[in-house]
């Protein structure tokens, strides 16, 4: 019987933490520096009104006949004021920040949704600006996220269903466990409850209550969650429970499965990977965190969507496995907050973290972010099929730096995957 782990594979995956206080460490800016939108009534003079001031033609906008023009930051207002004087221009403002109408307390620190350059602080017990327990994030790049609050305007989820097969869900958290709508345990623990902490987090990545004043927000706010218990409370399992529970996931109507763990390959488990994708159901998994190009599985199984890790960047993350040649996607997996038991938990001690809300590391968040986005295609075509929402998670992801080297299709981007 060969075990299905978190440990050695997840190691850094159960390197988690969070975020201090209930708001974010930073608001976001009232547009985003260095960029302007101008409307010309005269286009042919565009371009001789804008290098006069140093500038070059920029994009034109959603087909409104104005365009996005680069700036110098800081020099926004000044060439607004100088711009908005010249006759050949119907008018010029600033590009102000989207921010999302949500109430989630923490949403502010979720960079993996929406990105604006914001930084923040674990939420592990009582940590100090002297602790050793508390992790400062520093500021990422605006816009290095999946673009969650554009594409909740065209779909919240319509309740798909995606399967978490991983160490269950907690049974009372406010913010996830009314999102389950069935639960198995396949793991020989004794009781269906998310002892070891990992899947709890998971579930919150995918499917977190958004707009309701508590915690976070998923990917897939609107998504529902089967919750089958795979791994058993020190985080093992074997590939016989895994493979059971996607048999299960596929009875109970899961149109996504996301398995945020690894194994050695298994025929048995890759039968049961090949008969979810002959149903119907689309496949994800966690690449890994070996920091090498180790193949592990279920993730380099041909059906399974394998995700790597980013941070808050759009950098590799340095534990993450890589490799274009089997690795298909990239998806945030540093620093990402979301849900955590609400009672003790077995990774909550060792690796400093919180009960309820903190973050966490690894491509196993990062698979789940990539499952939550397929659960939203699938949202805006019910009619689609598991080949079709694989190839529109992948082929609209964002071609950022590695791309056709650690992974083959860009980072996700949800907005782009649901339009």
């Amino acid at each position: 019987m060969k075990k299905v782990s978190l440990a050695g594979f997840a190691v850094v995956v159960v390197v988690l933490g969070a975020i201090t206080g209930t708001v974010p460490a930073n608001a976001a800016p009232s547009s985003p520096a260095g960029q302007i939108i101008v409307k010309f009534r005269d286009n042919a003079a565009a371009a001789g009104v804008l290098r006069r001031h140093g500038l070059s033609e920029g994009a034109e906008i959603g087909g409104t006949g104005a365009r996005s023009i680069v700036v110098p930051a800081g020099k926004e207002l000044q060439l607004i004021e100088a711009l908005s004087r010249n006759a050949a221009v119907e008018y010029v403002e600033p590009d102000q920040v989207v921010t999302a109408f949500t109430s989630d307390p923490f949403f502010g620190s979720q960079y993996a949704l929406q990105n604006v350059g914001q930084s923040f602080t674990n939420n592990y017990g009582t940590a100090t600006p002297t602790s050793p327990s508390r992790i400062d994030v520093a500021g990422g790049t605006p816009d290095a996220d999946v673009d969650a609050v554009e594409a909740w305007a065209t779909t919240m989820g319509s309740g798909i269903k995606v399967a978490v097969l991983d160490s269950g869900v907690d049974l009372n958290h406010e913010d996830i466990s009314s999102k389950v709508v069935a639960r198995a345990n396949f793991s020989g623990a004794a009781s269906p409850d998310d002892i070891y902490g990992h899947g709890t987090h998971m579930t919150g990545t995918v499917a977190a209550i958004a707009n309701n004043g508590l915690g976070v927000a998923g990917v897939c706010p609107g998504c529902t969650i089967l919750a089958g218990k795979v791994l058993n409370d020190s985080g093992v399992g074997s590939s016989s429970s895994l493979a059971n529970g996607i048999n299960w996931a596929v009875s109970n109507g899961a149109k996504v499965i996301n398995m945020s763990l690894g194994v050695r390959a298994s025929r048995t488990l890759e039968a049961a990977v090949n008969n979810a994708w002959s149903k119907g159901v689309v496949l994800v998994a966690a690449a890994g965190n070996g920091g090498n190009q180790t193949q592990i599985y279920p993730a380099g199984y041909p059906y399974v969507i394998a995700v790597a890790a980013t941070d808050n960047k759009d950098a590799k993350a340095d534990f993450s496995t890589y490799g274009a040649s089997w690795v298909d996607i990239a998806a945030p997996g540093v620093n990402v907050y979301s849900t955590f038991p609400n009672h003790p938990f077995t990774l909550e001690k060792p690796n400093n973290r919180s009960q309820k809300y903190d973050i966490g590391n690894g491509t196993s968040v990062s698979s789940a972010i990539v499952s939550a986005t397929a659960a939203l295609v699938w949202s805006t075509n019910p009619g689609a099929t598991a080949t079709s929402v694989r190839a529109k998670v992948q082929s609209t992801a964002d071609k950022i730096p590695g791309t056709g080297t650690f992974w083959a299709n860009g980072r996700v981007n949800t907005y782009n995957a649901v339009r």
